[in-house]
């Protein structure tokens, strides 16, 4: 989620190829991480449903699912970016990437753990950036793969990963936490291990829908006009097909009737499940693949949320070039997310927030913009962003120079 896990050139490496030299960063997708970092802001201090209405929050209807979804896709835009471009590194440069994403990948885990043990036992959000570590040690085979291959092996984790959810999430193991902890990790690995790929709050084989197509995306010209429209086109036919398709589903296809006949299912507790996901994951019916809920992960809900990422990303894109200084702001906080989401994290946890959801959102947002600005005019890259860059470039550079003093057949 940082800004290193998304950077958009090498910071070991000169860009590969003329296309990659031609610009500076492309704001559109810094503006649209830093929008992604917001929306978890959101979906973190506000309630998702009125009190007295039980109707769903407009935070919760803006960006639920769908921040989640589009850090990941950004995520894969920056290691597409960082690797190569519509150019991908060959041979020891991408053996060197694909060691520095495993580096990035401890670092930001373990800054996840830290996180995990500060949080209350019965934490007021669940931590991403566990899952983060995961996304990006499955993403090592993928990256030198070219846009089509990405494309096609990211619809694969789109079926695949709920069906796996909904045959074997029953049996599997849990872990005893919410957010994961090295006591976790070493007391219950296959608890963890289950949340972390399958049935947690990020399922890493889900996410990897998103984080391919961001690769694929990354491999394309995305200072192409041309490019830039037909992702956000592509984006808003998906979420539009994708809850078109649920929609028929349930209320003409016979879903709204068999999922109502499932054991223990009223009206109104299936059109809170409808609403705000299941509690669990039932495995009674295979009609539950059907919804379109957010955070439920099923085909139709990974097919919405990443169509809303790609309608995002190209607008943003689109309009970068025309609206530079108006996206700054945004921007700016889009090159640190992972120190400012961290520090969001913390923030939480005395969980001062619940009466006042508001005044928190504008107390921990305005700062946050704040801090983001005068560190990036003064230093670049965020304080954490900085840690996870060198941990990348030194293991890189390890890689390079073993690469170049070890003689031919040593």
């Amino acid at each position: 989620m940082s800004a290193d896990e998304v950077s958009q050139k090498s910071t070991v490496d000169p860009p590969a190829t003329p296309s990659a030299r031609a610009g500076k960063r492309l704001i559109g997708i810094d503006a649209a991480r830093g929008l992604a970092l917001i929306g978890l802001m959101a979906i973190h201090l506000f309630p998702s449903e009125d009190e007295l209405t039980h109707e769903p929050t407009l935070a919760w209807n803006l960006f639920s699912g769908d921040s989640a979804a589009l850090f990941a896709l950004l995520a894969g835009v920056g290691l597409a970016l960082s690797s190569g471009g519509s150019a991908p590194h060959r041979g020891k440069r991408m053996t060197a990437d694909r060691i520095g994403l495993a580096a990035r990948a401890v670092v930001i885990g373990s800054i996840g753990l830290v996180i995990s043990a500060i949080m209350p036992a019965d934490p007021p959000a669940y931590g991403i950036l566990v899952y983060y570590a995961v996304f990006f040690l499955m993403a090592i085979p993928f990256l030198q793969l070219r846009p089509l291959m990405l494309f096609l092996s990211a619809g694969a984790f789109s079926i695949i990963a709920p069906i796996l959810r909904q045959l074997l999430g029953p049996v599997l193991p849990e872990s005893s936490a919410w957010n994961h902890t090295v006591v976790n990790l070493v007391t219950e690995p296959l608890g963890t291990a289950s949340e972390l790929l399958l049935t947690g709050s990020y399922p890493a084989l889900a996410y990897m829908t998103y984080l391919l197509v961001g690769l694929g995306l990354g491999r394309l010209n995305l200072r192409s006009i041309r490019v830039q429209g037909l992702v956000a086109g592509a984006g808003a036919v998906l979420a539009v097909l994708a809850n078109l398709a649920s929609s028929l589903l349930l209320k003409f296809a016979g879903g709204y009737e068999a999922l109502l006949a499932t054991t223990g299912m009223t009206r109104s507790d299936l059109e809170r499940a409808l609403t705000f996901g299941p509690e669990g994951h039932s495995d009674t019916s295979a009609w539950w693949l059907a919804i379109a809920t957010p955070h439920t992960n099923t085909p139709l809900a990974i097919a919405a949320s990443l169509g809303m990422g790609l309608l995002v990303t190209g607008v943003f894109l689109l309009v970068a070039s025309k609206a530079e200084l108006w996206l700054k702001p945004l921007a700016v906080m889009g090159v640190m997310t992972l120190t400012l989401y961290s520090a969001h994290l913390i923030a939480l946890a005395p969980e001062l927030h619940y009466d006042e959801p508001a005044l928190w959102f504008v107390l921990q947002l305005i700062p946050a913009a704040v801090f983001a600005w005068v560190w990036h005019r003064k230093f670049g890259q965020g304080p954490l962003e900085r840690m996870v860059a060198a941990a990348a470039r030194n293991v890189r550079q390890t890689v390079k120079d073993q690469t170049i003093d070890t003689p031919p057949g040593a």
